[in-house]
């Protein structure tokens, strides 16, 4: 090689590369897009989702409940505050729940699955007790405790199903069980019907729809073959559609599925059609908060089963969008905790609250949107009601506990140093124990030789 007149080698240019390979590399949306998605794949995402989503569903709940139930209150000769400050007091006793139970070990959780179930069984069985249970709105599922206060036992039972369940299923594989449908079948879908059979009793045909969500969900994260699950499926439909066959109530409801215009008869579909209205008025942004119509008188329910409604016209398109992505990200985070965990019984837990949450959630909006009958079941985390958020919060503390306890949750929750509380021997009071590792590694390289 020939060399210069310095007598150096040439310099040797470094090969440019293509426009287009140099425009791709710039391209600020893919830089974006590959930022996004990192951040997307971290360990903590489906802990921050579960966390972040379920805290603003439940505030923005409290804002929606505290506008559309003043109008029913005053109504009622009660203070316009009054359901929003029984919602406020069920949300503190519920966030306690959340954070004992996202604190809790999971073994702690599998010992309590049995005396959760045997509580809710008892309380639920109490509900058709005369004198003890109390009807309201024609279903007897309501104990009262005194004043103003009453609780829903079966709202207790979908996380008696959940725990239970869980467990059962985690014991039978544990002990390679599941492999035998008789194993897979017995004792969940006989303790499973005994719970819908309490819940029918009372004519709550919602919640028995959400067990019975729940039962599906447990058989199909065991691997349930095709056909047994066909066939419990299957004798579910037929108990479906004779309950509703035998009910002139459950018939009307049916008849109102798309209805526009409220009906003469049975089946006037009142309540359907203004929901429809409430959710047309609304608009791109809304009409501003407490500045609803349709809560004056014409939607019954407005600050419970319709919510949803009244959240549509006071908010309008914009925040009904932000309440469902809300719900996909709590659902698509319950998912990803049940996909990435090895324990069996944190796979069954996991995916019988993601179902639990997302099912409600699917048959109350479907309802007020006119796709679905009108099951009488609360929009969750959100709509008024002490009895259905209580439960739902501490599933919510599980899904946050099987969160943090993945590996890689773990270790990125370990590699985090406090930010207060340092000890003084490690740099002193203000002193950051980084200026200490890199003094460390600075002494390690000098007496290797470095410098």
């Amino acid at each position: 090689m020939p060399g210069s007149r310095t007598g150096r080698p040439p310099v040797q240019r470094a090969v440019r590369r293509p426009a287009a390979s140099r425009s791709r590399r710039e391209n600020p949306l893919r830089r974006l897009y590959t930022r996004a998605h990192r951040a997307w794949d971290r360990p903590l995402t489906a802990y921050y989702l579960i966390l972040g989503g379920s805290l603003l569903i439940i505030v923005l709940g409290l804002v929606m409940v505290y506008s559309a139930s003043q109008i029913t209150a005053l109504q009622m000769s009660l203070p316009g505050s009054f359901f929003f400050r029984k919602q406020f007091l069920a949300a503190c006793i519920g966030g306690v729940l959340l954070l004992v139970a996202s604190r809790m070990p999971v073994k702690l959780h599998r010992a309590l699955a049995y005396p959760i179930l045997a509580g809710a069984v008892f309380m639920m069985a109490l509900v058709q007790v005369p004198g003890i249970g109390m009807s309201v709105n024609g279903n007897q599922n309501w104990i009262s405790l005194g004043g103003s206060f009453q609780i829903q036992p079966s709202e207790f039972g979908k996380l008696a199903l959940v725990l239970w369940g869980a467990d059962l299923m985690a014991r039978k594989q544990e002990k390679r069980l599941l492999t035998q449908w008789k194993h897979m079948l017995v004792p969940l879908v006989p303790v499973s019907f005994l719970l819908l059979g309490l819940i029918m009793l009372g004519g709550d045909m919602g919640t028995a729809i959400i067990l019975t969500a729940i039962l599906f969900g447990l058989l199909w994260l065991a691997g349930a073959p095709t056909r047994l699950f066909a066939g419990v499926l299957s004798i579910a439909g037929v108990l479906g559609v004779i309950l509703i066959k035998t009910s002139p109530n459950r018939m009307a409801r049916l008849a109102c599925i798309g209805a526009t215009e409220p009906k003469t008869g049975v089946a006037d579909c009142w309540q359907a059609v203004h929901g429809i209205y409430a959710l047309a008025s609304g608009g791109l942004f809304g009409s501003g908060l407490g500045a609803s119509v349709e809560k004056w008188g014409q939607l019954p329910e407005a600050h419970t089963d319709f919510i949803f409604a009244v959240t549509g016209e006071e908010l309008g398109l914009a925040g009904t969008l932000s309440v469902l992505a809300l719900f996909a990200a709590l659902g698509y985070a319950g998912i990803r905790v049940a996909g990435c965990t090895e324990d069996p019984f944190v796979r069954y837990a996991a995916g019988g609250v993601t179902t639990w949450i997302t099912a409600q959630a699917v048959i109350n909006i479907g309802a007020v949107l006119g796709l679905l009958p009108i099951a009488g079941v609360p929009l969750p985390l959100f709509s008024y009601g002490g009895s259905a958020l209580l439960p739902t919060m501490f599933a919510i503390g599980l899904l946050i506990a099987f969160a943090r306890d993945e590996p890689a949750a773990r270790a990125a929750l370990a590699m985090r140093q406090p930010r207060f509380g340092r000890k003084r021997g490690a740099g002193g009071p203000r002193g950051p124990r980084r200026w200490n590792t890199m003094r460390r590694r600075a002494s390690v390289a000098r007496s290797s030789g470095e410098r």
